[in-house]
């Protein structure tokens, strides 16, 4: 284990809904020992909220991360069978509802993909099954909704409690399939959106308290938008975020636990932005700017999470210069930032999580696919979740590792880190 940097709030207060002074959160970076978490682009992060270990996929690693009393990280290698042998894409996700943990790799229009309830001592592997999208899966679970076919799987389903969605997107639509029971068997996959609501590629997929299925996209119609579903999968609605513009970068949502949705996303200027909606995406809050108190001018990779209902969190790489951020030429340097509220979006604290080592310097952070050249070491996107005490851990890539840190030279590094909240107010007010 490496402590790699402590992160520091750049903001002493917030006002929390209560009127209490909420202390801005701090962070301490993580990274694995040598050997492990090398290549770590676009890593998958979950925690286990019975045993608090944090699973991290990447490459064709699954690693295991455990902390102690003192804050101290041990990590082991525990990849499955299935999910070590090949990859176009990884993806792992944990329920908060049991502990499972579901980790696959993506194999042009299905996935290899199994299962774990012991934080990766051992595997089952799953049936996937074609699911027409042959990039950008993405998996999530969470209850199944009330009434209609969600209501009759909550009450006859008895092999799993949670539905398990598996999405992922081809040039033409995104098509998210369930499984009732458990991962080990999914149905048919079912259009979420088309090219007719939105383009792209989609951010994760959420699910919550409620059953409500959620599937954010950079681009529907112009605007940043997201497909809801709350019939557990069965049809999909395409609803956007008035004020926002499309991007190049997925965008992601956080779901609070009375239902209230985040939206994190990089707006078409590049600004990092976040915008709540109270009816399921029916209607969103005014976007607000995340990185204009900091100087943040262009982002990438944001991703969310939420606790209690008024209490959210979106992390995101940013950089205070402008220009093309796709160029090898591009002189900025990238840090990666957490924006926390916790009035349900009324006001948004940033701080920066990795202020004496940049995540990347110079060459810029490529979003362009497979046009890019030696600057998408970082890939497509970054992650987050949360523990059962509400602390926030940001899963990334570090591309400035060494003495790109110390004398500026650029590595183009892809190192493992985790990125744990160690102070300030959680995401769960119980634990104030």
């Amino acid at each position: 284990m490496t402590i790699r940097a402590l992160g520091t709030a750049l903001g002493a207060v917030l006002l929390a809904v209560s009127g209490v002074a909420a202390a801005a959160p701090t962070f301490t970076n993580y990274t694995p020992p040598a050997g492990l978490g090398q290549s770590a682009g676009e890593p998958s992060i979950g925690v286990n909220p019975e045993t608090g270990a944090v699973m991290y996929i990447a490459s064709l690693e699954t690693l295991k991360v455990t902390f102690n009393a003192s804050g101290v990280a041990s990590w082991s290698n525990v990849t499955g069978n299935l999910t070590g042998l090949m990859t176009l894409d990884p993806i792992l996700y944990t329920d908060q509802g049991t502990g499972r943990t579901f980790a696959a790799q993506l194999l042009a229009a299905t996935s290899a993909m199994e299962y774990s309830d012991d934080d990766g001592a051992s595997w089952v592997p799953s049936t996937l099954g074609v699911s027409a999208g042959v990039d950008h899966q993405t998996l999530g679970a969470g209850p199944y909704p009330s009434g209609g076919v969600g209501g009759l799987l909550r009450t006859t389903n008895l092999t799993y409690p949670n539905a398990v969605y598996y999405c992922a997107q081809s040039i033409a639509a995104g098509f998210c399939m369930r499984s009732d029971n458990g991962g080990l068997t999914f149905g048919p996959s079912v259009p979420a959106y088309s090219l007719l609501d939105c383009g792209g590629l989609h951010g994760h997929v959420k699910v919550g308290g409620d059953g409500t299925v959620y599937l954010p996209n950079k681009d529907c119609l112009g605007a940043q938008g997201v497909a809801v579903s709350t019939n557990a999968g069965a049809s999909w609605t395409v609803r956007t975020v008035a004020g926002t513009t499309g991007s190049d970068l997925d965008p992601a949502v956080g779901v609070g636990r009375d239902g209230t949705l985040y939206m994190g996303m990089v707006n078409g200027d590049g600004r990092p932005m976040a915008a709540v909606s109270l009816n399921k995406g029916q209607s969103f809050s005014a976007p607000v700017d995340l990185g204009a108190a900091v100087g943040v001018r262009q982002a990438v990779f944001p991703t969310a999470i939420a606790g209690d209902g008024d209490r959210a969190a979106i992390a995101f790489l940013g950089t205070s210069t402008t220009g093309d951020i796709n160029s090898l030429d591009f002189p900025g340097v990238w840090y990666a930032y957490v924006a926390v509220t916790y009035n349900r979006g009324a006001t948004w604290e940033t701080v920066n999580i990795t202020p004496n080592n940049p995540v990347q310097r110079e060459g810029g952070i490529c979003v362009a696919g497979t046009t890019c050249g030696e600057n998408r070491n970082l890939l497509d996107f970054i992650d987050m979740t949360i523990d059962a005490q509400g602390r926030v851990l940001v899963g990334y890539a570090d591309g400035c590792t060494g003495s790109c840190a110390t004398s500026g030279a650029v590595t183009r590094a892809a190192l493992a880190t985790i990125a744990r909240q160690s102070s300030g107010q959680t995401l769960y007010a119980a634990f104030d």
